[in-house]
């Protein structure tokens, strides 16, 4: 029955948002990442891509055929081969030249290039700044990535069929008594000993798969996804931790190896047992919906005999 009136709240929601472009109407409005009002009379056909997150989502919709230009980072994106590519480092003209109608970036593009948004900008090329940090925000994210594309009705699918998933994992979660889910550190930069912020995604993930996060009191950097711990804080807790989890990636180019041989690591309950374990940047950190595939690998983990 919640699926069924689901599906039936959105198909009156774009049948909605269809009428109101039919008309010549003001039809949506959407916030930014940075405070911005965006207001648009009809779908965007035409967009860019510069952030990976951005393009994996649209193509969970299914609107691989409105990008014109995708990221370096997006070689894993199925239907996306031989698309251009385009970087935040390339010339407004390369830009110019494609016809974009819409650009999507994240905040630390902006902050980074803000000449060349500005530049875009005033030509007349939407460019508009999506970066969700908590679930919340990322079905919020979500449904403006399909607003913007005028297929609302697939935004509300893909919601629905990640709350899906969710909670088959959730169901096999709850079987499990709180006194026998282990407490995890998840880190998300080695290199400046950092985790992540109590609200994040990465921490939902962990969460969501029976996880017990014991770098709860870890204080968020600037409103990011990332904390500051420290390693003396880490140590504080050594005997405590039963798993120590690390993303892999761009962020942190991390191995196992450097994880047990840090120095002080070898008093950590989880190096001294051989619970350790990395998982795909990729899968903790982008706003996707394969946080799912994420999570799943994050439960395994902890729960290897089920």
């Amino acid at each position: 029955m919640i699926t069924l009136f689901s599906d039936f709240k959105a198909v009156i929601f774009t049948l909605l948002f269809s009428l109101f472009f039919s008309t010549g109407s003001l039809a949506f409005t959407i916030n930014d990442a940075e405070g911005n009002t965006i207001q648009f009379e009809k779908p965007f056909t035409r967009i860019i891509s510069l952030y990976p997150a951005h393009t994996e989502n649209l193509a969970a919709l299914g609107l691989q055929d409105l990008l014109i230009g995708v990221t370096t980072a997006d070689n894993k994106t199925p239907g996306i081969s031989g698309k251009p590519v385009f970087s935040y480092h390339d010339d407004p003209e390369k830009f110019i030249a494609a016809k974009p109608d819409l650009i999507l970036i994240r905040p630390m593009i902006s902050r980074a290039y803000p000449q060349l948004l500005s530049h875009l900008q005033q030509i007349g090329i939407t460019v508009i700044s999506l970066q969700p940090t908590t679930v919340n925000e990322m079905f919020t994210y979500w449904r403006d990535l399909a607003a913007l594309s005028g297929h609302q009705q697939e935004g509300e699918r893909l919601i629905a069929q990640f709350s899906e998933s969710l909670q088959h994992i959730a169901d096999a979660v709850q079987r499990i008594p709180d006194n026998e889910r282990p407490k995890v550190y998840f880190e998300a930069i080695h290199a400046k000993m950092k985790t992540f912020s109590p609200n994040s995604i990465a921490i939902y993930c962990l969460e969501q798969a029976g996880g017990i996060n014991i770098a709860s009191d870890a204080t968020p950097r600037h409103g990011s996804n990332i904390a500051e711990y420290g390693k003396e804080r880490i140590l504080q807790k050594a005997g405590q931790i039963d798993f120590f989890l690390a993303q892999q990636g761009k962020m942190n180019p991390i191995s196992l190896s450097i994880l047990e041989e840090e120095p002080g690591f070898q008093a950590i309950k989880a190096i001294k047992n051989g619970r350790v374990a990395l998982i795909e940047e990729e899968l903790v950190s982008r706003p996707t919906v394969n946080l799912i595939d994420g999570i799943k690998q994050i439960h395994q983990i902890l729960y290897p005999q089920h």
